[in-house]
Parts: C-alpha cells; sequence; structure tokens
C-alpha cells in the first residue's frame, strides 16, 4: 500500500471511531463490503465518515443519506479512478487550511461528482493532480467563517481535462485553478463569495455561461493566458477590489458574450497582454452601470475592443499615472455618451467617438482622490476644464466606427 494511501487510512480509522462513538455507523464498513465497480445504496440515515474509496465504486445516497465528518478531516477521500459520488448530503469536515479539509478530496482519473449536497465543509471539492474529473450539478457552501477564511468551492491544482457544471455554489470564498488546463467551467451560480473565479498560471481553459453575481470579483485572470470567457453573467461586484473580470499579465484571451453589469470596475488590465506579440481580443459584450467600466493600471497596448456595448457607466476608460488607452483598438463599439450624428444611416456614426479627460486626470493621476469621483464638486471642476481646460486633456479612446445604437444587446441587460 503506498505510504500515502497508507496515512489516509490510519485517518480514516482514528476519525471513523471518533465519529462512530457520537452514534453514527461507519460508511467505510459497507464500503469496505461493495465489491469493485458495483453500486453501494446505504440505507437511509446518516453516517460516520471519513470513507475512503481505493477503487472504483458508486456510492448512490437517493438523496436520503447524509455522511458526517465529524468536524475532522474531509469526509470523503478518492483516491481510485472510475469512481461516483452522488445524491448524498456531505457535511461537518475540519477546519484545517493546511489539510485542505474538504468535503470531497481527488486523487484520481475519471472520477463523477454529482448531485450532491455539500455544506459545513471548510473546502467543498479539492482535486489535485488529477484529470478527467466530472463535478456536477453539486450544492456546495463553506463554513459560517469570515470571507477571507472560508474554504474555496472548488479547488483545482495541476489537474487537466475536468468539467465543473452546473453547480450552486453560496458563501464560500473562492473557485481557484491553478497550473491547471483544458478544463470547462460552465453554468455555475455562484454567490456571496470572494472570487467567483480565480485563475492562476492555468491555460486554454474555458469559462462559459456561469451566473456570478454578489461576490467581490467575477473572473480573474492571472498569468493565465488562453482562456475563453464568454456568454457569462457577472453582477454586484462591488467594495474597494469590486470588478466583473480582471486580467494581470495575461495573453492571448478572448472576452466575448458577456454581460457585466452594477460592478465596481467592469475590465481591470493591469500589464496585458503580457505577450507583446499576442493580443487580448474582447468583443460583443455588454458593460452597463459600473463606477469604470474599463480600468487600466497603465497605460498598455495589445487589447481589441470591438462591438462592446458600453451604457450607464460613471466613467468610461480610466488609465492610471495620465496615460492613454488609445494604444488598444477600438472598433464598432456603442457609447451611451456618443454626441455624433448618422446623417447617412448606417448605424455608424459619422464622426469618431473621442474620449478626453479633464479633470478626471485629478484622480486618474492622484489615486486616494478618486474618493471624490462622482461628487458636485468634481462635477464643477469637470465642466469649467471643458470650457477652458488649464492643461491639455488626454485622449484616451478613438472609436472611428462608434455605432448609434445598442441594438437588442443592452436591452437583455436591463431586462435581467
Amino acid at each position: 500500500m503506498p505510504m500515502r494511501l497508507f496515512m489516509l487510512f490510519l485517518l480514516t480509522l482514528a476519525v471513523a471511531g471518533e465519529s462512530s462513538a457520537a452514534g453514527y455507523p461507519s460508511l467505510q464498513d459497507l464500503v469496505d463490503q461493495a465489491k469493485p465497480n458495483s453500486t453501494l445504496v446505504p440505507p437511509p440515515g446518516t453516517y460516520a465518515g471519513p470513507v475512503m474509496l481505493d477503487f472504483p465504486l458508486t456510492i448512490d445516497g437517493k438523496g436520503k443519506v447524509t455522511i458526517d465528518g465529524g468536524g475532522e478531516g474531509s469526509v470523503i477521500y478518492i483516491d481510485t479512478d472510475g469512481a461516483v459520488i452522488k445524491n448524498l448530503h456531505i457535511t461537518n469536515s475540519g477546519d484545517s487550511h493546511n489539510d485542505i479539509d474538504a468535503g470531497i478530496q481527488v486523487r484520481g482519473n475519471f472520477n463523477v461528482i454529482k448531485d450532491n449536497v455539500i455544506d459545513n465543509c471548510l473546502f467543498g471539492v479539492d482535486i489535485q493532480q488529477s484529470n478527467n474529473n466530472i463535478v456536477r450539478r453539486n450544492h456546495i457552501s463553506s463554513k459560517d467563517l469570515d470571507l477571507g477564511v472560508r474554504g474555496d468551492s472548488v479547488r483545482l491544482w495541476y489537474s487537466f481535462n475536468n468539467k465543473i457544471t452546473d453547480n450552486v455554489i453560496r458563501n464560500s470564498r473562492d473557485m481557484v485553478v491553478w497550473y491547471s488546463a483544458d478544463n470547462t467551467i460552465a453554468r455555475n451560480d455562484s454567490r456571496g463569495g470572494r472570487y467567483s473565479l480565480h485563475f492562476m498560471y492555468s491555460r486554454f481553459n474555458d469559462v462559459d455561461s456561469n451566473h456570478y453575481e454578489h461576490n467581490s470579483v467575477g473572473v480573474f485572470l492571472m498569468y493565465s493566458d488562453s482562456v475563453k470567457v464568454h456568454d457569462n453573467y457577472i453582477a454586484y461586484a462591488n467594495g474597494p477590489t469590486g470588478m466583473g473580470v480582471g486580467f494581470k499579465e495575461t495573453s492571448d484571451v478572448e472576452i466575448a458574450n458577456n454581460q457585466i453589469l452594477y460592478c465596481a470596475t467592469g475590465l481591470y488590465i493591469d500589464v496585458s497582454p503580457y505577450d507583446p506579440e499576442a493580443t487580448n481580443r474582447i468583443h460583443d459584450n455588454t458593460i452597463a452601470f459600473t463606477s469604470i467600466a474599463v480600468d487600466f493600471l497603465n497605460d498598455w497596448k495589445g487589447n481589441i475592443f470591438e462591438r462592446n456595448y458600453f451604457k450607464g457607466n460613471l466613467v468610461q476608460v480610466s488609465v492610471a499615472g495620465g496615460g492613454s488607452a488609445n494604444r488598444n483598438v477600438w472598433k464598432g463599439n456603442y457609447w451611451d455618451d456618443y454626441e455624433g450624428f448618422d446623417l447617412n444611416h448606417d448605424g455608424i456614426g459619422d464622426q469618431p467617438y473621442q474620449l478626453f479627460n479633464y479633470a478626471d486626470r485629478i484622480w486618474m493621476d492622484v489615486p486616494p482622490a478618486r474618493f471624490f469621483q462622482g461628487t458636485p464638486v468634481m462635477a464643477v471642476l469637470d465642466f469649467l476644464e471643458r470650457l477652458a481646460p488649464f492643461s491639455k486633456p488626454v485622449l484616451l479612446v478613438n472609436d472611428e466606427q462608434p455605432l448609434m445604437s445598442a441594438q437588442d444587446h443592452s436591452d437583455i441587460a436591463l431586462n435581467e
């Protein structure tokens, strides 16, 4: 028996003994009696964890079985390929971040975790060096702790070709993807957390049709290239660090057909794309009712903005340090503050959309002054600057083909 598995086995015996003493029968006893590749349907009731699964087995709780971890360690350990865990209530893990106490720990390939309720577990599902697993239609929540010390709903570490889909996540900390590639994160509903989804050093992942609401950050891409973020609804990412989608030193990403609404910052761009020969393609998104629609940390280039819909934002584009965003490509976007005409009725403004900063330079150049953004005194200064500029304004954006109509895209956002 491998040393890692042997240590987990000892832990299983120790914790199961403590939990059984509390009055619950051990589910491990039923697992040990099952045959490989069979289906175990435990009689309805509550069982003591932890459970160690080191051979392929389907455990089906039929919605009537609870596994209680006894407040120590993880509740279920999967150290095999081809296991299925479904229709269980998994609860009461330990609270150790060092040990990543979770509802389910996965160390194998081609496993399926679906239709479970995982609550009062520090971490939900932890997947390490494991490939081709499916985590689907689970309800996941962490322990009742302050946001920063909760565990993550799903954690991928050095894992590939996994599918995390259709889960409902409430009041966990983050969903994190570390050193992992070719994973699909789709149709999840996450609320009440910190990072809805956080990538670190992870490439070629697909983020599709998720609903992220009332989290501090929607999607953040850090050193993670060639990721596709499309058809997501991201709303109410507020607070001092609130943002819909952010990237840091990230290249070759596609941000498309997303609705980013009511966020402190819609898009946050920090030295991206980092690869000077790559681009980031940002198109067909609705960015509406934000404090800042697109916020550049610095004067950078390589981003292509096409057919995006900017509506109801307090500030459309900002660049820290007094730089310009005009080294990026802006083409065919809709801007609700465009003041031009369309005399030939081709749907494109006759004059370019040009965005200059006036009094905005105060809080762009001096970040603490952002506290006064949107105040009456700033509005007066901006009005006076436009009448008689004290200094030459900086051209932030030049869109040669601004759209005259938001078409149906913005209407969809307003009706959400």
